[in-house]
């Protein structure tokens, strides 16, 4: 049994609007392994963000704990990468540039920063746009980057806000792949924040469905055979059977 990386008890998070309280999540607990690919499967609304910005230490909570490895997360821990929804690459600074920030804020001497940032460039498969500015790139390169940018920081741990929703299917299908052959080298963990039953259990070993304030309403593995290709799972009965209880699951969420 791998340890546990992240804990989450009684996790309650209330926004004010106009004086008036919105509760976002409520007695929310959870329990992530280390090494394991976690999807978060919910609709719009039922506070999959506000969870992930909890867990990174972004915001905090109204009530509850979160730890990370035992210790309490008061704030952003370098262990912890975060892929948001929307793009954050500095316009600025270049492809290299971009990826090398978290490694010029931890203080890395500029020759490995340049060594690494080459590395995944490559990995990501953006050579040749080393000197290319965000503008001057395609919404999927410029996710391809950010996925970068997030492992220069070398984290155990990568927390992902639907970071492939706003791209079209067949750089989604890429990027998923991309991201599924990085999981698989390094070890790392990972928690996917997704509203795509596919998507979910293309890449997830473990789904959770949350229903509305983040209530958990079905938590399951997934034991469906790697590599995982979109295709061929469509037509497995396993996946189908997965999809039809999942498909259950984010309705009885919203009720």
């Amino acid at each position: 049994m791998n340890a546990t990386v992240l804990k989450v008890g009684g996790l309650t998070k209330q926004f004010v609007k106009d004086d008036v309280g919105i509760v976002a999540l409520r007695d929310f607990d959870l329990e992530i392994a280390e090494g394991g690919f976690v999807s978060v499967l919910g609709r719009s609304g039922c506070g999959k963000s506000t969870m992930l910005n909890l867990l990174a230490g972004l915001t905090t909570p109204t009530s509850g704990t979160v730890t990370y490895r035992d210790e309490p997360v008061a704030g952003p821990r370098t262990e912890m990468g975060y892929l948001t929804q929307s793009d954050t690459l500095m316009p600025w600074r270049s492809v290299t540039r971009n990826v090398e920030l978290p490694m010029e804020i931890a203080g890395v001497p500029a020759r490995r920063r340049a060594e690494r940032a080459a590395e995944l460039i490559a990995k990501v498969g953006l050579e040749g746009f080393e000197r290319h500015y965000p503008r001057e790139l395609s919404g999927g390169m410029r996710r391809r980057v950010s996925l970068a940018r997030m492992l220069a920081g070398d984290p155990e741990t990568l927390l992902m806000d639907e970071p492939f929703g706003a791209l079209d299917a067949q750089l989604r299908h890429d990027l998923q792949a991309e991201l599924l052959r990085l999981w698989e080298e390094s070890g790392q963990t990972v928690v996917f924040v997704t509203h795509d039953i596919e998507e979910a259990l293309l890449l997830g070993d473990r789904v959770v469905v949350l229903g509305r304030v983040g209530r958990i309403v079905l938590d399951r593995p997934i034991d469906l055979p790697r590599p995982r290709d979109a295709d061929e799972l469509r037509v497995d009965p396993g996946f189908v059977a997965l999809h039809r209880e999942l498909t259950e699951a984010l309705r009885e969420g919203a009720r």
